[in-house]
């Protein structure tokens, strides 16, 4: 960056730094420094409510390279320039470490996903229930399912402090000791399970299935990966199933679902396949900092909306299933969703009715992106010298309506934060809890009377599916930004 402040707003800010040279270089020991700041001054969010990051603050290249050399370090003027509160903008150390989730998801397992509680009476050991099997894994072929219980592993009682060593760290081959409970009391069976981790590539589709209930066709979907584009044509598949059995009402399932953050353009894709009926219609609107809005008002305003379309890509049509009610139960700890569910939800919203099932989301409506040390903050011609990237929220997510949702989304149906260990049920079954009472609420409109959560008093200590899950990052977009030469 040799100008100082490479603004966004050409036109607007050329009379304030008529007096910086073109030629300027920046210091070798102020390059990240300088980076950082005229970054998060050109596109940061909150931008104008930090009064270090205003246009006015530095009126030569002398002064904001004294103010910068103030700092001991980047990561101190970084997270100096940030609102209070502001956990989502992230400096990258080094951008060679961002995964955009190209690749399919693996793992190293024998295919049993469990979770733990204390057993009722003891200080010590724990009971281990199993939520689900994956299918094609080394489990899936052993006589173990669902809503079974284990206390032991080779014959050593599973406690507070041994459970993750044995379970998951321990050895790759073990026996599983099953156990009957009963709410109270634990009692070990004769039955064993023999499992071998082994190398595993998680399938794109966990569950899916056609629920007729009187009328109406209803497709259950149970999906456990992460919102990136190495499975959006699975869905799509999937979607095409559905939609060749005349589905008129959809059920996600992410309960079990890892995924976080995603990309706009994923979450618009899967928003075609639910919806279909909109062409052309305005899914998703971004709002920047002011100024950064009033340059693509006028210079590129198409690249603040993101439209429904018919096309997946130039050979693929989206099999769209036109559907008037999407049921969706939320994903995440407790329940509470995640970034990339709550913009489908917001951006399908005006369209047609979404219900949710789970607890109170935390309406995380901010979108960012990805900037690196280069005139456009592009990958492209990057400065070589460093490997720091930076990724600040940099606009809000709204819908058609010009609606947000930074306060989250109230659901329909509240869940318990934990299911009931001793009624899971078969997935994919009314036998399943969950299920059952979206299936009566899809049927009746009736959200019927909560259960009492965790009557038993468990003390829930661990899942595993929580560790595999991402961290949120929040939702990214891909943008052409403007030249700031």
């Amino acid at each position: 960056m040799r100008n100082f402040l490479k603004l966004i707003s050409l036109s607007l800010f050329i009379s304030i730094f008529t007096s910086c040279s073109k030629e300027y270089e920046v210091p070798q020991d102020l390059i990240v420094h300088d980076f950082v700041w005229k970054g998060l001054n050109a596109y940061y969010l909150h931008q104008d409510q930090i009064e270090d990051l205003s246009d006015l603050r530095f009126h030569s290249d002398e002064q904001l390279n004294s103010y910068l050399s103030s700092f001991p370090d980047y990561q101190t003027l970084f997270s100096s320039l940030l609102v209070s509160g502001d956990t989502k903008s992230t400096l990258i150390e080094d951008y060679n470490t961002i995964e955009e989730n190209s690749v399919l998801r693996t793992d190293f397992t024998n295919g049993v996903e469990f979770g733990i509680i204390a057993e009722p009476g003891s200080s010590d050991n724990v009971l281990a229930y199993v939520t689900h099997i994956l299918p094609n894994s080394d489990a899936s072929s052993k006589n173990i399912l669902r809503g079974e219980y284990f206390y032991a592993v080779d014959g050593v009682q599973l406690t507070r402090a041994n459970y993750q060593n044995i379970l998951l760290n321990g050895s790759d081959n073990f026996t599983l000791n099953m156990a009957n409970f009963n709410g109270t009391i634990v009692t070990p069976n004769a039955k064993t399970v023999a499992l071998e981790k082994q190398n595993y590539t998680y399938e794109p589709i966990f569950l899916d299935k056609i629920i007729t209930i009187g009328a109406d066709n209803i497709g259950y979907l149970m999906y456990n990966n992460d919102f990136s584009k190495i499975y959006i044509n699975n869905l799509n598949n999937t979607f095409l199933s559905f939609k060749n059995q005349f589905v008129n009402k959809l059920i996600i399932d992410l309960r079990y679902n890892i995924g976080g953050g995603s990309f706009a353009k994923n979450i618009s894709q899967i928003a075609n396949m639910i919806t279909g009926e909109f062409p052309d219609e305005v899914l998703i609107k971004e709002e920047w900092n002011s100024k950064s809005q009033s340059w693509f008002l006028a210079n590129q305003p198409d690249s603040l909306i993101t439209k429904f379309s018919d096309k997946l890509n130039a050979n693929t049509n989206f099999n769209s299933l036109k559907i008037k009610d999407l049921y969706i139960i939320l994903n995440g700890e407790n329940f509470s969703g995640s970034s990339a569910v709550e913009l489908l939800v917001n951006s399908l919203s005006p369209y047609i009715n979404v219900h949710l099932i789970g607890n109170q989301t935390s309406g995380n409506n901010t979108g960012s992106i990805t900037l690196y040390n280069s005139n456009d903050y592009d990958f492209g011609l990057r400065n070589m010298t460093h490997t720091v990237a930076l990724q600040p929220i940099v606009l809000n997510f709204l819908n058609k309506d010009n609606q947000t949702y930074e306060n989250g989304f109230t659901p329909n149906i509240n869940l318990c934060s934990n299911e009931d260990v001793i009624n899971l049920g078969v997935l994919g079954e009314t036998s399943d809890p969950i299920l059952n009472r979206v299936l009566n609420y899809v049927s009746s409109g009736n959200t019927g009377i909560s259960p009492i959560c965790n009557p038993n008093s468990f003390d829930y200590l661990f899942n595993s599916i929580s560790p595999k899950r991402e961290i949120d990052n929040g939702v990214f977009i891909k943008q052409n930004l403007p030249n700031t030469y």
